[in-house]
């Protein structure tokens, strides 16, 4: 008996050091949304003014930015999409619980693959109005990107830089569909107590890598074009960065 005593002493102890050792501890993150044009920041203030060249020469300005980020990953946390409103200032910050401390890798994906890229499920976003019509194939925008720009003929016009699932609608029986989410991985980020991860869009890549984009021919009615959906999943990829980590 006294040897089982003791086997079942030692057995608790190396237990209950076990779960000291193994505790895993976990803060609160912050992401925070932060907008550029090659390194100058924007943000809603900036609005309706034309101040910004593209890499195609023409000057622009933004009226409207709104885009959705879905499957956001940190670590072990795991949230299921962000609609990022800077028009708004919406939806500039995302707060993390629970996320354990020290490595943690961080990625998510630009608008919504095809299995999440459901017709009418999410309420927050019919209720933005940010559905797809049903002759496009429904679902969700990944992002809508309005503003102006002065054309050829030094005239102000407007620009719609709306992403979608890439959909060639040739034959409106029998849509074809691709899908021009992506996956946008920034790496590995270290903190050990409560964190602010700054994760920042650069507008200027939009229009220009890999694809210049000409926005006298490139402007409005862009959704239906399956070529400029395809495109945009291009530039789309060297958007965001990893900014500070405080």
């Amino acid at each position: 008996m006294k040897k089982i005593g003791l086997l079942l002493l030692l057995f608790c102890v190396l237990f209950a050091c076990n779960n000291k050792d193994g505790i895993i501890k976990t803060t609160t993150v912050t992401l925070n949304f932060t907008h550029h044009w090659n390194g100058v920041p924007i943000t809603s203030s900036d609005f309706d003014t034309i101040k910004f060249t593209n890499a195609n020469g023409e000057k622009i300005s933004i009226e409207r930015l709104r885009y959705v980020l879905s499957n956001i990953q940190l670590g072990t946390n795991y949230t299921n999409y962000n609609l990022v409103n800077l028009t708004e200032n919406n939806g500039l910050q995302l707060i993390l619980e629970d996320v354990p401390t020290g490595n943690n890798t961080l990625n998510f994906t630009f608008g919504f693959n095809d299995t999440d890229n459901i017709d009418g499920i999410y309420q927050d976003l019919n209720s933005a109005s940010f559905n797809v019509p049903g002759m496009l194939g429904g679902g969700y925008h990944f992002m809508q990107l309005d503003g102006k720009y002065i054309d050829t003929n030094s005239t102000e016009a407007g620009f719609n830089y709306h992403a979608i699932r890439a959909v060639d609608i040739t034959d409106p029986e029998n849509l074809v569909f691709q899908d021009t989410s992506f996956l946008v991985d920034l790496g590995t980020v270290l903190f050990t107590n409560n964190a602010t991860i700054e994760i920042k869009m650069n507008l200027a890549e939009w229009f220009k890598n890999p694809n210049t984009w000409n926005l006298n021919e490139l402007n409005t009615v862009l959704m239906p074009n399956f070529e400029a959906q395809k495109m945009m999943n291009e530039n789309g990829k060297s958007v965001f960065s990893l900014g500070e980590v405080n």
